[in-house]
């Protein structure tokens, strides 16, 4: 073994970064460049923390984000200094508005002094939400854990910045001091919030005595985990129940049960949901899009949100729980209590007409083998998808028109195995290496990654990364040779559509020129080739570049138009 093999452990300021962040972290998604080169170094060395490297430094965060998003699992991303750290804001402000922990170690300016080419990192993280904290000679192994815990606490991103000239500086004393250098940060008052008895058994009463009461669950009440406490809950009384796109999963598809609200519902759901009284909103933050630009439900509608944050995301909520979304689900369970009597709530659904909704969410437009232009309809192209797709499946979506098929169209077993990375922040771009993520997270499942033409082409050069580290995967290219979400939203009120067109691309060729195997599917038959590669049990990526028309209009972005034309009408 060479002199360079022999260093300690945690002789180095970078060693003891990672010697602390392998004992919360299982995995590493990383770039290097100068600022990082000895943090990756270490992480090499080590061998404690698997290492996932990809081609933009984007892609570093988009990983960690889709891996804690599919495992629940905290994940480290790494990008050098400057420019690297630049390149990764978008990813970064997109897990600071999903609240996503995650830790992002990047170089940073000298201790002494910023560099002509430094620009001041520290304001940029605080602008998009991301804390940092820089790291010293002194404090690394303190400065890291403090990181850890300002990630999980706070649920946010954390920036860990070491300053260049001492990545490989030896340790002032053991690296676990007093961490005065690392940035003040304030506490997090949403994670210790003490429930309200008094209202709570407000809460319970007015659920038992509503005549059609509702439950809609979010991706924040799965990762509190409150969806068995809501599940029995419902059925004691009776509700309905509904979920947030990322809370997919929550509540069996039953009787009872009536798929995503908002934008994603089908016609039936959707007004199922403006017949209930009271809904208990717990962990979804009720945006535009879950509530149908506030048309979601009736306007006498109670509508109470479980959640930590200090004031209600909505102005259509009337009352605020605060609280953890299990602890505040568990706590109605036992209000409610064990003989809880929902008689009169089915009875009240059935008279209007809302009785047993078995498969109401799956009511969908079968479409035609091709629409009027020749290509495919993205509705029976999804149809067929969900028939051919493994049922072990990871769903990764990036964003786009498209975005209304996956999640209305595809089923998934759990809110882990839907991961819409951009959809906080409305990027686009972060599609393959949110696969990327989640193939680390669920190595055992099939990636079906389902991205726009004007993503994949955004975020092209992690479509290596892709076929490089995932293990069995599907990328489901819905090409329109276009922008659809401009086209349909803007081309149609006048605007110039030549900067919404895009020169029809191969990706089934890109693909295959980087290992994968690939086919252009220009009619439903030609997913046959989707099909047999799927039964021949072969490892790998299968990219499907399936040539969709234009013409065909997603019912959500229908009512983002209107809403818009609405608004500038007043």
């Amino acid at each position: 073994m060479s002199d360079a093999l022999d260093i300690p452990a945690t002789s180095s300021v970078s060693a003891a970064i990672a010697a602390e962040l392998e004992q919360h972290a299982t995995d590493v998604f990383g770039l290097m460049g100068n600022g990082n080169a000895w943090f990756l170094d270490a992480v090499v060395r080590r061998g404690a923390m698997r290492l996932t490297t990809v081609r933009h430094e984007t892609a570093t965060v988009a990983a960690a984000d889709a891996f804690y998003r599919a495992s629940g699992r905290l994940a480290v991303a790494t990008t050098t200094y400057g420019p690297g750290f630049t390149n990764a804001i978008t990813a970064l402000a997109e897990a600071a508005q999903a609240r996503i922990p995650l830790v992002c170690v990047v170089g940073d300016q000298p201790t002494t002094g910023a560099r002509p080419w430094d620009v001041d990192q520290l304001a940029v993280a605080s602008a998009i939400g991301a804390a940092t904290i820089v790291v010293g000679r002194d404090d690394a192994r303190a400065a890291a854990r403090h990181a850890v815990e300002t990630a999980l606490v706070e649920s946010r991103p954390v920036v860990l910045a070491i300053p260049y000239d001492i990545g490989h500086a030896p340790l002032d004393g053991d690296g676990d001091g007093d961490g005065e250098r690392a940035a003040a940060l304030p506490s997090s008052e949403a994670a210790f919030v003490s429930l309200d008895a008094e209202q709570l058994a407000e809460v319970a009463e007015l659920l038992t005595t509503a005549r059609r009461p509702l439950l809609l669950a979010g991706r924040g009440a799965h990762l509190a985990g409150a969806d068995d406490a809501l599940r029995a809950l419902a059925e004691r009384l009776s509700a309905r129940t509904a979920s947030s796109a990322l809370g997919s999963g929550i509540f069996s598809a039953a009787e009872r049960h009536l798929g995503i609200c908002g934008g994603f519902a089908s016609e039936r759901a959707a007004a199922a949901i403006e017949q209930a009284d009271v809904v208990l909103v717990v962990g979804a933050s009720l945006n535009q899009f879950q509530t149908r630009f506030g048309d979601a439900f009736a306007h006498d509608a109670r509508i109470l949100q479980v959640d930590v944050l200090p004031a209600a995301t909505n102005g259509r909520v009337d009352e605020l729980v605060r609280g953890d979304a299990r602890l505040v689900a568990e706590a109605l369970l036992a209000l409610v209590g064990a003989e809880g009597d929902g008689a009169h709530a089915d009875a009240a659904w059935a008279d209007a007409g809302v009785g047993d909704v078995t498969g109401a969410h799956l009511e969908r437009e079968a479409g035609d083998a091709a629409a009027p232009d020749g290509r495919l309809d993205p509705r029976s192209l999804f149809h067929a998808l969900e028939r051919i797709l493994p049922a072990d499946r990871v769903i990764v979506q990036d964003g786009g028109h498209f975005i209304g098929w996956g999640p209305t169209h595809l089923s998934v077993a759990d809110p882990e195995r839907l991961i819409m990375v951009g959809t906080a922040f409305q990027t686009i771009g972060l599609g393959f290496p949110s696969a990327v993520g989640a193939g680390a997270a669920r190595p055992e499942s099939t990636i079906v990654l389902l991205s726009g033409d004007g993503g994949a082409l955004m975020g092209l050069a992690d479509l290596d990364s892709v076929v490089r580290t995932v293990r069995h995967g599907v990328v489901i290219v819905v090409n329109d040779a276009a922008y659809g979400a401009e086209v349909h939203q803007y081309a149609v009120r006048g605007v110039a559509e030549e900067p919404m067109l895009i020169d029809q691309v191969d990706f089934a060729a890109l693909g295959r020129g980087l290992g994968a195997a690939g086919a252009v599917i220009e009619t439903l038959d030609d997913l046959r080739q989707l099909e047999a590669w799927l039964a021949s049990g072969a490892e790998g990526v299968f990219v499907a570049d399936c040539r969709v028309s234009q013409q065909v209009v997603a019912p959500y972005i229908v009512e983002i138009r209107e809403a818009a034309m609405r608004a500038a009408a007043k």
